[in-house]
């Protein structure tokens, strides 16, 4: 069977797109229909039913699926195995990532990318929402949560470090907090549904105070703007407030009481023991973009400590 025939058929399977999959692949859907019936006639098999709205696996084809997508994966594995200039990433290579961190850290370094792999095409999908990858036909997604899914593997990407802050003009205005408790008679301005803010105390205790929020805004780019604008006291990533920390637009409104964050950054992609040239590439630009000690945090030290 020819390995490309193979690649077509499991992104028509993941995109249940026949159009879709040729559009990723670069051949036209007519050829791309083509192939997969001449593929079906070799195997004496159905592996899908069409239909005007979708495309969808029969029986035979969810039990075809798995062995074609090992096949796959091994094909890629083997070429990167011949050296890096015989197994340049090509495709399509279909992402998703949280909209503001996206456009503040993913994009404005896809020149850098595109120039290292021009034979890749970049699907790039932003949202807040938690996508399905399988669903989606996702090649890798960035994420600030693990996945508990064993299909899927987590690379640790950079750590998402988070801090108080608001702007000049309202500690001026409405003072300093003094304890987490104080933050009841403040505005707090709150990312989605991160109400509930935790501390490290003086003694190195955990305070967990649920906050009510004087405005409430599911993207953290605008929360940080609402707080530039003097509206209340927000809970923001450094990698969303940093350039504002550093110009003094934003301060520490609570640097005695530190906050305590479990969030990491990740990307997942598929498990198995072949990993697609085109994933590796972009897991390995990603870790070097970010690191273990990220561009955004440098010179935030003092900054964060300081009353």
């Amino acid at each position: 069977m020819n390995v490309d025939d193979l690649s077509l058929f499991v992104r028509i399977a993941r995109l249940r797109s026949i159009s879709s999959a040729a559009r990723d692949l670069g051949v036209t859907p007519a050829g791309a229909s083509a192939r997969l019936a001449a593929l079906e006639k070799r195997l004496g098999a159905r592996l899908l039913h069409r239909t005007t709205r979708q495309t969808t696996l029969t029986e035979d084809g969810l039990a075809f699926l798995p062995h074609a997508e090992h096949v796959v994966l091994a094909a890629e594995a083997a070429r990167a195995a011949l050296g890096r200039e015989q197994a340049v990433p090509r495709g399509t290579l279909r992402v998703a990532a949280p909209a503001s961190f996206a456009r503040m850290h993913i994009v404005p370094g896809l020149p850098d990318f595109v120039s290292r792999y021009p034979d890749l095409a970049i699907d790039l999908r932003m949202s807040d929402n938690i996508v399905d990858l399988v669903e989606g036909a996702f090649d890798v997604a960035v994420r600030y949560a693990e996945l508990g899914d064993s299909s899927f593997v987590a690379r640790r990407l950079a750590p998402d470090r988070r801090v108080l802050v608001a702007s000049p003009a309202y500690i001026e205005r409405r003072g300093r907090p003094n304890t987490p408790d104080d933050l009841a008679e403040h505005a707090c301005l709150v990312v989605g549904t991160l109400d509930l803010w935790t501390f490290r105390g003086k003694s190195g205790e955990l305070i967990e105070r649920r906050i009510t929020p004087g405005l409430r805004i599911n993207d953290g780019g605008a929360v940080r703007d609402a707080a530039c604008a003097g509206l209340g006291v927000a809970l923001m990533a450094t990698w969303c407030a940093a350039d504002e920390l550093r110009s003094g637009a934003l301060v520490p409104a609570l640097p005695e009481y530190p906050l305590v964050s479990t969030q990491t950054l990740w990307a997942l992609y598929p498990s198995s023991r072949e990993l697609a040239p085109k994933v590796r590439v972009l897991i390995d630009w990603l870790t070097e973009r970010f690191g273990r000690h990220p561009y955004w945090d440098r010179g935030l030290d003092g900054i964060l400590e300081r009353v």
